[in-house]
């Protein structure tokens, strides 16, 4: 599927919050959800199973299904409902239980389904039946639903009985979200990315097989395992989730067989939306400040240093890679929880929680790229981060990637340095309080304001020396401005071109004192307009 379609669907089932009751085909209760026949399962088999997968041809498992299913739109898919009778752990009555999403719409590899007895190191098959469904406000021809038609995803709810809403849910390709204390979803991650932005198509493995290991009553944590498989790669993969309070936390296993040579390989994705903020306006002529998931690219590199890189709507696509070796920790983050700020009543987006990533194995050299591609509106994706590795990927080749991902409103961890609180732009070229063309020339300049708070700022009684390099123009009239208000500083400058080159120009700026580092380091991507646009009106 093309990237702008799966997106497009997926985007359109972010709110979707797993519509359960009592099912128009409760009276039929199937005498156990996992109704196959018992078979042995251990991760270790599952590997086995993935390596051996790689080294056979490709086939696609996509199936053609009935009209009524294929025909769906995006509302007619969120209407059916799965019956909570048949819930995976329904007779458990315990903090956790899944539910599994129907096929349907763009959703049309069937996705097999295993409840696993661990102490056994068996596991048993959920097969799809229409009476684990309940299609009573659909549009669904059931007479039409015939064999086994595996399912599309699950999705995972906590403490179910007082509880009706997802925290995770996997839907998809190898998409897979996950909610913090808000209960409300946002950005995605993925199994793995592959030629994302490559000279060729990107391609977009699937999940094709999970096992579920059961639960004790009172757990808030579960295993999951997947089979990855797609015309380059296979995987396994273990996910070890845990529900908590304020966040969901994955410790994820991920082994991964090349079939074939991959010129980009994408470790640890995670797919976003950014469509307009305070420092980029153009696609905010609407009644809201501000329409983003996230707002920024944080890093923790290698070496220590922490970076904030806001993101931006560009006009074409761009593409940045951040080399380093053996990162810390990088995440796209929704650093604004403030509702003034957006002023949205439908997607919520103060809402949104970031998404963190933490190696937990040595990933070696290689980079973090960002990609970011140009969206008129905020139904569609367009910002995706994840590491690849220097070390080109050949056929045959097995890597193998620990990390957790966090799902909550901030980065769990965070520099003891003063942090980037905003970035803003607007006109520049003349004195704050007056506008372009009163008492001044009428010449084009774009100004920033990079706002600082935290790491001791609000006590700091020594001057403070901002640090600004650009790769193009020139910068010029910088200030540094003491704001009260927030308990730190604001570094405020203009850029001036000095060709008619619209090449993006790369600032970077952290501030320091006596020699002594401040601020984490902040970067940014300008892109400056077309000469003849290069004017105030």
């Amino acid at each position: 599927m093309h990237r702008r379609h799966l997106l497009k669907a997926s985007m359109a089932l972010a709110a979707y919050t797993g519509l359960s009751g009592t099912g128009l085909f409760a009276a039929q209760a199937l005498a156990a959800t996992a109704d196959g026949e018992a078979e042995p399962f251990t991760f270790d088999m599952l590997k086995a199973q993935a390596k051996s997968l790689a080294a056979q041809a490709y086939v696609s498992n996509k199936q053609t299904l009935p009209p009524t299913l294929a025909n769906m739109t995006p509302q007619q898919f969120n209407a059916i409902g799965y019956d909570a009778n048949h819930s995976l752990w329904n007779d458990l009555k315990g903090q956790l239980d899944v539910q599994f999403f129907h096929v349907g719409m763009g959703f049309r590899t069937p996705v097999r389904m295993y409840s696993v007895d661990a102490g056994r190191k068996q596991a048993r098959e959920v097969h799809f039946h229409p009476p684990l469904f309940d299609y009573k406000n659909t549009t669904v021809d059931t007479s039409q639903l015939k064999g086994d038609l595996g399912f599309a995803g699950f999705k995972l709810f906590k403490a179910p009985k007082l509880n009706r809403h997802d925290v995770v849910s996997f839907l998809g390709a190898s998409y897979f979200r996950a909610v913090d204390a808000t209960g409300q979803y946002g950005l995605s991650a993925r199994g793995l990315a592959i030629d994302t932005y490559a000279k060729k198509q990107e391609e977009f493995p699937d999940f094709t097989k999970f096992w579920f290991e059961t639960p004790s009553k009172d757990s808030t944590r579960f295993v999951v395992y997947a089979l990855l498989d797609s015309p380059s790669a296979t995987g396994a993969y273990r996910f070890d989730i845990d529900c908590q309070a304020e966040r969901v936390v994955m410790d994820i296993d991920a082994h991964i067989n090349a079939r074939q040579d991959i010129e980009q390989l994408g470790v640890a994705p995670m797919t976003s939306m950014f469509s307009c903020g305070n420092h980029e306006r153009r696609m905010c002529d609407t009644i809201h400040p501000q329409i983003h998931d996230s707002d920024r690219l944080a890093m923790w590199r290698g070496n220590g240093e922490w970076i904030c890189r806001p993101l931006n709507n560009p006009d074409r696509v761009r593409f940045n890679a951040f080399a380093d070796v053996d990162p810390k920790g990088f995440g796209l983050i929704q650093t604004d929880h403030d509702f003034s700020n957006y002023q949205d009543t439908v997607d919520w987006y103060h809402k949104r929680p970031s998404l963190w990533v933490e190696p937990t194995t040595a990933w070696g050299e290689g980079a973090i790229d960002l990609i970011e591609l140009p969206t008129t509106g905020e139904t569609m994706d367009n910002i995706v981060a994840f590491w690849t590795p220097k070390t080109p990927v050949k056929a045959g080749d097995a890597l193998n990637f620990g990390y957790k991902l966090y799902w909550s409103a901030l980065a769990p961890t965070g520099t003891p340095l003063a942090r980037v609180a905003a970035t803003r732009s607007g006109m520049g070229g003349f004195v704050e309080g007056w506008a372009p063309g009163e008492h001044y020339p009428n010449v084009w300049a774009r100004r920033f304001a990079v706002d600082f708070t935290g790491g001791g700022l609000d006590s700091l009684r020594t001057p403070i020396e901002p640090i600004l390099t650009a790769s193009g123009g020139k910068v010029q009239d910088i200030q540094v401005l003491e704001l009260p208000d927030i308990k730190g500083f604001r570094v405020l400058f203009d850029w001036y071109p000095t060709s008619d080159s619209v090449d993006p120009v790369d600032m970077r700026l952290f501030i320091k004192t006596q020699g002594r580092t401040l601020s984490e380091t902040w970067l940014y991507q300008y892109f400056p307009p077309a000469p003849e646009k290069r004017k105030y009106v």
